[in-house]
């Protein structure tokens, strides 16, 4: 059958050219093609040229001809020239609208982005410690396939660390503030958010820490709470977000796993979002945070982003906020960049500074 016209929604999830997703949009036939996305370039370049795979088939070459002149050139050299040469040839075709453009929405608040920076306790710096002469150890033998997952596997581990002893440890043992700062901070925060009348989201990526913060803030600190993650059916989900966003519901907190709770979903009711653990990759975090921050919104929205100091997510942080200077774009959508860095620069990277210990 062909269509008169064909929009795609979230048209980042057809960046990838292999995936059976993206192939199945590819036959379907249009007279008319629309792609909407905040998101066009999430991962790399290509992502792009998926997207215009399916507006204008042909319009940027075939896949190994477009990385050849323009993926290459522009992320690894940095080549001005290309640059301006793609952004000539796509920009005809783009309408890009910015929700901080006044022209588009006169009403929209403003986002207002804070760095909430956490010490580690003294048992935290001990795990944290026993990781990082670990991975020394081994990092001089492993290399390929196997020094990637090496790092990917320490930086997940020392990222529990900072988050709470209990996750890492993975005892069953007490998810309490007094074993991490980060946990105590998010507790006072969303005190202060909760006496204002107000409602707030935070974001993890690790579902025994959002199974640990639902109970945490449901049976002892009792706030209203809602928790989303990968396994939610549904019709629950839906429920809970009719609940959150009514404006009859107590303010309340909602605990989304970034995967699951990061697109396609309005919770404007928050205008609170907070960060517990980071994604390392600008564009994805700040589609989760769109998820208060959109149209529908009348409060300012505070985002919160915790950072645990004298670790690697302190130094993390600072070299996001320098790649976001050149583009956001060479960020991967996961922790892979980091697997390029040399031994030298790795260790360097997970090294604890012991200044920042909470005595």
């Amino acid at each position: 059958m062909t269509w008169q016209r064909i929009v795609l929604d979230e048209a980042q999830n057809i960046k990838n050219p292999q995936a059976a997703q993206t192939k199945a949009v590819l036959k379907l036939q249009a007279k008319h093609r629309l792609a909407l996305t905040g998101t066009p370039v999430e991962n790399r370049l290509l992502d792009l040229w998926s997207i215009f795979n399916f507006l204008n088939p042909g319009y940027l070459g075939k896949e190994a001809q477009f990385r050849k002149s323009f993926e290459i050139p522009i992320q690894k050299e940095n080549d001005k020239v290309k640059s301006t040469t793609l952004k000539k040839l796509v920009e005809p075709f783009i309408l890009r609208r910015v929700k901080t453009d006044k022209q588009v929405i006169k009403d929209l608040p403003d986002k207002v982005e804070h760095k909430q920076y956490c010490n580690l306790t003294k048992e935290q710096a001990s795990l944290y410690e026993a990781v990082v002469k670990d991975v020394e150890r081994q990092l001089e033998e492993a290399e390929g396939i196997q020094r990637k997952g090496l790092i990917l596997s320490t930086l997940m581990k020392l990222k529990q660390v900072c988050n709470h002893p209990a996750q890492f440890l993975q005892d069953s043992s007490e998810f309490l503030p007094e074993r991490s700062h980060k946990l105590e901070r998010l507790a006072e925060m969303i005190e202060e958010v909760n006496a204002e009348g107000e409602s707030l989201l935070i974001f993890t990526q690790f579902t025994e820490i959002g199974d640990n913060l639902e109970r945490y803030l449901k049976q002892t600190l009792h706030y209203n709470t809602y928790y989303l993650h990968g396994g939610t059916n549904r019709n629950k989900r839906e429920k809970m977000i009719t609940e959150f966003q009514d404006a009859e519901t107590e303010p309340s907190v909602f605990i989304l796993s970034l995967k699951a709770g990061g697109v396609g979903i309005t919770l404007t009711k928050a205008n609170h979002v907070f960060h517990f653990d980071r994604w390392w990759n600008p564009a994805v975090e700040d589609q989760a945070t769109d998820r208060a921050f959109r149209i529908g919104q009348n409060k300012n929205v505070f985002v919160h982003k915790f950072v645990t100091l004298g670790t690697l997510e302190e130094r993390i942080d600072q070299m996001i906020e320098d790649k976001k200077k050149l583009s956001s774009a060479i960020i991967g959508t996961d922790e892979s960049w980091l697997t390029e860095l040399d031994n030298e620069s790795f260790k360097q990277l997970i090294a604890l500074n012991k200044t920042a210990i909470l005595e």
